[in-house]
């Protein structure tokens, strides 16, 4: 454990694809109290990596160039490793396009150095004014995948969980299974998944969006499906990893039960439903109770499991407290 008179050492992770009108732009914004800025090439088409080499002068840079691509969550990857081997404490992940700007890090850095967190990140949607701005499309899908988030990662209390401007205690990546967390687009989701299963604390932190002339690499029809399965697998993991084999709750009760009466009470009402279509019949009163009140009994045993499941958040950080006079300051930060 860092001592209270020691510095916070942060790090910069930029992943480097199709960023070459942006990165030397944002390599510039990048503040003074990080230490460490490694550019992660993703096998970049244009030569970002070579154009960060011939055109940035600024010391703290340090290019990582990968032979093939491997994706936004490969590239920031390598730059945790890297800056957790040069013994930097807290890796801060930063675009190249130019949607975020490098100044408000502190914002993200703030939480973790406090030992208030494991790992924090933007939320584009807590002010009024920045959701105001958001593109529409960009709102609805938003919206949409930070519901899925919320059942997936178990992070009941986050929102725009594909935000990628965040900060993560580097001493985390020991209990983390990095090489299973997906590589693509659906990495930030997918260590939030990983990060609740090792019960680490997540902030989200105000966080306005810059829109501009940047291109996303993102094709909306090939993630649609592949972020769907994802959420759904990492759903029935965290149940199974949480209530069944890790530990035994009330709430394990009442998701078996909830769920034996919401499919026997349904399969029952349907079957019942069809046989009176047939036989011209109507189903009697009785009939009609018995799959009701499962139907009834077993949503209000998983809405039960579910208001178990948003108390159960991770409250306490598993990193040591860093306590640093740049960032302990009296108030709280944002969110």
């Amino acid at each position: 454990m860092r001592g209270t008179d020691q510095k916070v050492r942060v790090a910069a992770i930029i992943p480097c694809y199709r960023v070459y009108s942006h990165v030397l732009a944002v390599i510039k914004a990048v503040p003074p109290h990080i230490e460490r800025i490694y550019c992660i090439d993703d096998a970049c088409p244009d030569g970002s990596g070579k154009l960060i080499e011939a055109e940035c002068s600024d010391p703290r840079v340090k290019v990582i160039f990968h032979p093939v691509n491997r994706g936004v969550g490969g590239a920031v990857k390598s730059g945790y490793l890297a800056a957790r081997v040069d013994g930097f404490d807290i890796g801060v992940k930063i675009d190249g396009d130019g949607q975020m700007n490098p100044a408000l890090a502190h914002l993200l850095v703030s939480p973790i150095a406090r030992g208030k967190a494991d790992y924090a990140k933007g939320n584009r949607f807590f002010r009024i004014e920045d959701v105001r701005a958001m593109p529409r499309l960009r709102l609805i899908g938003n919206a949409t995948l930070s519901f899925l988030s919320k059942l997936s990662t178990g992070y009941w209390t986050l929102f725009d969980p594909t935000n990628g401007y965040t900060a993560i205690h580097l001493s985390v990546l020991d209990v983390l299974p990095l090489e299973k967390v997906a590589e693509r687009f659906f990495f930030e989701t997918d260590l939030l998944f990983r990060l609740n299963i090792a019960r680490c604390v997540v902030r989200d932190v105000p966080m306005p969006a810059i829109y501009g002339d940047e291109h996303s690499n993102i094709k909306i029809g090939k993630i649609v499906l592949p972020f769907v399965s994802g959420h759904i697998r990492n759903f029935v993991k965290r149940i199974f990893y949480s209530y069944f084999l890790r530990d035994f709750h009330l709430a394990s009760l009442e998701l078996v039960l909830g769920g034996i009466l919401m499919t026997l009470g349904t399969g029952f009402g349907c079957y019942r439903w069809q046989l009176s279509l047939v036989t011209s019949k109507a189903a009697t009163p009785g009939t009609v109770m018995i799959a009701g009140l499962m139907i009834i009994v077993g949503s209000q045993l998983l809405l039960a499991a579910i208001g178990f499941d948003i108390s159960n958040v991770p409250s306490d950080p598993i990193h040591p407290s860093l306590l640093d006079d740049e960032y302990n300051g009296d108030s709280e930060p944002p969110g």
